[in-house]
C-alpha cells in the first residue's frame, strides 16, 4: 500500500492501516525520541505520545511536504513538552559572559556508541539545547520559542554543553592513550 494510501486510510479511522504506519515509522521516531529524552523508558512514553498526536492530528496533514518531515515535528513537540513540564526556573544568563567551545563531533576518535552516551548523560537542558542546535539544525530563537527559554540561555547552554562534551572527549582519548602506550 502505497503511503498516500495508508494516510488517507487513517484519516478514515482504519487500525489496521494506524499499526502499518507504526510498524513502518516507530524505529526511526523512537531513535529520535530517545536523543530528546532523560532515558529508554522516557522516549518509550514520547513516542506512544507521539503516535497519540500524529493519529489524533492527521486530518491536518495534507500532503503537503515529508510526511517523515511531519512525522518528526510531533515526536520533537512532545518530548519538549514533557521536558517543559519537568523544568523549573531556567537560570538567568549575561550573554557576554558565554564562551565559545569548539567540539568537532566528526574530528574525534571517539566511537560513536561512547558519543551518544555522553550526549545522553548531558543534564536535559544542555541536551535538548546541544540535539536542537548541532544535530537538528534550529537557531537559537527557534530554540528558545521551543523550549521557551531566552536566546542568552539557549546559547548558553549550548557553550556547556559543549565544555562537558569537550572534557568527556579528552578524558576518554586520555585513557586510549595511555592504554595503547
Amino acid at each position: 500500500m502505497s503511503l498516500e494510501q495508508l494516510i488517507k486510510n487513517c484519516k478514515n479511522n482504519d487500525a489496521q492501516a494506524q499499526s502499518q504506519l507504526y510498524k513502518q515509522f516507530a524505529s526511526k521516531l523512537f531513535s529520535l525520541c530517545l536523543k530528546y529524552s532523560k532515558n529508554y523508558a522516557e522516549a518509550e512514553d514520547n513516542l506512544h505520545d507521539t503516535f497519540i498526536t500524529v493519529f489524533h492530528k492527521i486530518e491536518q496533514y495534507n500532503n503537503k511536504g515529508s510526511f517523515e518531515g511531519w512525522l518528526k515535528r510531533i515526536a520533537i513537540n512532545t518530548a519538549l513538552q514533557r521536558y517543559r513540564k519537568d523544568v523549573g526556573v531556567y537560570d538567568i544568563i549575561n550573554e557576554e559572559n558565554i564562551e565559545d567551545v569548539s567540539v568537532d563531533l566528526n574530528d574525534t576518535d571517539v566511537n560513536i556508541d561512547f558519543l551518544l552516551k555522553i550526549i545522553q548523560e548531558l543534564p536535559n537542558r544542555y541536551r535538548l539545547v546541544f540535539n536542537l542546535y548541532v544535530l537538528d539544525g534550529y537557531s537559537h530563537v527557534e530554540i528558545s520559542e521551543l523550549i521557551e527559554i531566552s536566546v542568552g540561555t539557549s546559547k548558553s547552554n549550548l557553550s556547556r554543553a559543549k565544555m562537558i562534551l569537550k572534557t568527556k572527549i579528552e578524558a576518554y582519548n586520555a585513557t586510549q592513550n595511555s592504554q595503547s602506550v
